[in-house]
């Protein structure tokens, strides 16, 4: 009987505790966590418990409500743009609706995908994004749009990638193209714009190749008071997210900004793109270039994936496969190692295991700590660009083909 009470409390507690859905680019929190999950340490095809092809060519990371999984893709011309929505429990494929239908394109690099940025969802709505092309509201339950917006020009040089994010009641999107550079406020129940302020930044160039970015932001809580970062190229401004006032602003050089930045601890973690980073305290107004930043550092910095922070230390992978643990505080390393040919897809930390996932295809399990230890090394799929998504005890990945799910 004391066994039978013990498995129970055991299993309503990672019934509580483990993630319910994963609404936005690198889950509920915006910081690759996932609570509560039981997770394979090895991911190859022995813990595939389905996998569905992925038309097209698109790069957004899956996002799940419940037993729905979303996610966008589109030709790889751009003539068409689609999302779809793929049933959790079998793999089957709910919805796949074409949004966008385009007789010329704009050109997008081989690198990017005219599908790149991931969408948000919430109870009954899914939000997509695919750059000036298309801001969208859709049922989750039909799939028919509720509202739509396709009036927000810039020139995205090379492909749209920022992902919108969703808080209380807006939707942020930034535009920061070669030609002109802002961000928006949608609000979500309508679509219609609650503010929009173009980027006051000095880019020290007349070059919009440098100017152009693909952030997505996050919004931190310092002081009691809320704050909407976000970053783009050659500096990072927080905003008041009800109005869109600028609070501050950091000068950390560098273009095409891609990183979700990370906060803990009173230090904000920004990467610019570059391969350069700052770690910046966000307590500050106005221009804080000079007073705030608490470190910076070129070394092993990643220019597409976002960080990782874990029981107190600070996790990257670079574009050229290597990975980097730091001390948060002052930037020192701990300890760095090459450990595959490329990343773009950004890690998650789930089951005390910090995975990470290859351009290649390969598929890491390590410990966190002061010390390296790799708990796994397999290959599964043809490659990432998109990052995972954790819900249950479900790891979901998008390789540039196929969605899978992975399970104990």
């Amino acid at each position: 009987m004391k066994f039978c009470k013990l498995f129970l409390i055991c299993a309503l507690s990672n019934a509580v505790f483990a993630e319910e859905n994963w609404p936005e680019y690198r889950g509920p929190e915006g910081d690759g966590h996932a609570v509560g999950a039981d997770l394979p340490d090895k991911v190859d095809e022995s813990v595939v418990k389905w996998r569905t092809a992925i038309h097209g060519k698109g790069w957004s990371s899956p996002v799940v409500w419940g037993n729905q999984i979303w996610l966008t893709t589109a030709t790889e011309d751009g003539a068409q743009m689609s999302v779809l929505c793929i049933d959790r429990t079998t793999g089957n494929v709910i919805h796949d609706r074409v949004l966008v239908e385009n007789e010329s394109p704009a050109f997008c690099h081989p690198m990017n995908s005219y599908a790149t940025p991931t969408p948000v969802v919430e109870d009954g709505r899914v939000y997509v994004h695919f750059g000036t092309y298309l801001t969208a509201c859709l049922d989750t339950a039909t799939g028919k749009e509720i509202w739509s917006r396709r009036d927000l020009a810039c020139d995205h040089h090379r492909g749209p990638a920022s992902s919108p994010i969703l808080h209380d009641g807006k939707l942020f999107v930034a535009y920061d193209g070669f030609d002109v550079q802002y961000v928006v406020a949608f609000d979500a129940e309508d679509g219609s714009t609650l503010w929009k302020k173009d980027r006051s930044i000095d880019y020290g160039t007349d070059n919009g190749d440098r100017m152009k970015a693909y952030c997505t932001a996050h919004v931190i809580e310092v002081d009691g008071k809320e704050q909407l970062i976000y970053p783009s190229a050659a500096a990072t401004i927080a905003y008041n997210p009800q109005t869109g006032d600028e609070l501050w602003t950091v000068y950390h050089a560098g273009m095409n900004a891609s990183a979700r930045p990370v906060f803990q601890d009173g230090l904000l973690f920004i990467t610019n793109g570059s391969g350069a980073m700052v770690a910046v305290r966000p307590d500050g107004q106005g221009d804080v270039t000079g007073t705030h930043v608490q470190w910076s550092d070129r070394k092993g910095v990643a220019k597409k994936s976002s960080q990782l922070l874990v029981d107190g230390l600070f996790y990257m992978t670079s574009d050229d496969g290597i990975l980097s643990c730091r001390e948060p505080a002052t930037g020192e390393m701990v300890w760095q190692k090459r450990v595959a040919k490329e990343f773009a897809a950004s890690p998650i930390f789930a089951d005390g295991k910090i995975y990470l996932f290859s351009t290649a295809g390969e598929v890491l399990t390590i410990r966190p700590g002061r010390e390296y230890v790799l708990l796994s090394k397999s290959e599964l799929g043809d490659g990432y660009m998109a990052s995972p998504a954790v819900v249950g005890n479900d790891l979901i990945l998008r390789s540039k083909s196929h969605l899978y799910l992975i399970r104990k």
